[in-house]
């Protein structure tokens, strides 16, 4: 059994911030669960473009405000206290902050190995020695 406390990531290498979000790794491929668990702080204010050619995501949202945009349509969703939404097609899209804090929870498969930033592109490198 794997037991982690929030707490006890924050600080650490397994807590990524750039000028968008911060995000708290709390699993990942190296703990062979075959997906990655997050927390995920998006920033009051921002917009990150995002484009995850290589990986699904679902993200539960917790708290705070923001809206996802996806570039294909232009279809922009509010986001907050309860909403889910899910990257099933790899679905490239604006993700923006609102007035406070979004607070996420996220699960990506294939997982993520704990340092991942967005390329220009907006998408996270596969590790191509842990998907074989």
């Amino acid at each position: 059994m794997i037991v982690r406390d929030i707490k006890d990531i924050v600080g650490t290498e397994n807590e990524v911030s750039t000028p968008t979000w911060t995000s708290r790794r709390v699993l990942l491929k190296k703990d062979g669960m075959g997906f990655s668990f997050h927390e995920t702080i998006i920033h009051p204010g921002t917009e990150t473009h995002i484009w995850y050619k290589n990986h699904v995501e679902a993200v539960w949202c917790i708290e705070g405000d923001g809206e996802i945009e996806t570039v294909a349509d232009g279809k922009v969703y509010k986001l907050g206290p309860g909403v889910v939404y899910a990257l099933n097609e790899n679905d490239e899209h604006y993700l923006r902050g609102g007035k406070e804090p979004l607070r996420v929870i996220c699960v990506f498969n294939p997982p993520l190995t704990g340092q991942e930033v967005h390329d220009a592109e907006g998408v996270y490198p596969l590790d191509e020695a842990k998907v074989a």
